[in-house]
């Protein structure tokens, strides 16, 4: 399933930090392909580094590396689906530090999950699951028009946030268990986007101006 956007609300105005988010993501992105391995190398988070306390600039950097079109292609789609809406609700400043942060604990989560790691991980994955997990919050019944892909067939449906979202969710989770008791190394960093929506769910309220929070008696 792939999620297009919310066809229950629009933002009031341009998305401008996401849009900046995305640019600069493709930039990076460019020049990994550029620069090469030594450089995807030098910026991706090491778990066992981090562990160390060495290349700690790096919980930041992984966060606007990508291991190819795919991954990049498919984490900005996810992003521009479900942040502008945030973007909204929050204001520009608080969503970029709302951004930011939920990367940040996106990648110290999956530091925690497996310290002695010398995977290189990256991807905006984990900050944009905090955005996921925001979005559950705030608009949950919100429709989302998705891709639905059946074998061969194409359709579009349009799906509550609580239920696309939430199937996102228990995929992470239980890929996540499955990687643990199948003792794999590398792949996909699932703890990184089950600490990332974690954190938006808990948190996102808070980086909501005071009139709305008020408003929800918060």
């Amino acid at each position: 399933m792939i999620p297009l956007g919310d066809i229950d609300r629009r933002p009031i105005s341009f998305p401008v930090i996401t849009a900046i988010i995305i640019s600069a993501n493709v930039f990076i992105f460019l020049l990994e392909l550029f620069n090469g391995e030594a450089f995807i190398l030098r910026w991706s988070l090491i778990p066992s580094e981090i562990a160390r306390g060495r290349n700690l600039i790096t919980i930041l950097t992984t966060m606007f590396m990508h291991g190819g079109w795919l991954h990049i292609i498919g984490n900005m789609v996810y992003f521009w689906a479900f942040g502008p809406e945030i973007e909204d609700v929050m204001g520009k400043a608080r969503y970029l530090f709302f951004y930011l942060s939920g990367g940040l604990v996106a990648s110290l989560a999956q530091v925690v999950i497996n310290p002695a790691s010398t995977v290189p991980n990256l991807g905006a994955s984990g900050a944009i699951a905090a955005v996921m997990g925001a979005f559950l919050i705030t608009f949950p019944h919100d429709r989302i028009r998705t891709l639905v892909f059946i074998f061969w067939f194409v359709t579009v449906s349009y799906i509550p946030a609580v239920i696309l979202v939430g199937l996102w969710f228990l995929i992470q989770f239980f890929s996540e268990f499955g990687s643990i008791t199948q003792k794999q190394a590398g792949g996909i960093a699932y703890m990184a986007h089950i600490g990332g929506f974690v954190y938006g769910m808990a948190f996102s309220r808070l980086f909501e101006p005071r009139q709305r929070r008020a408003k929800l008696g918060i």
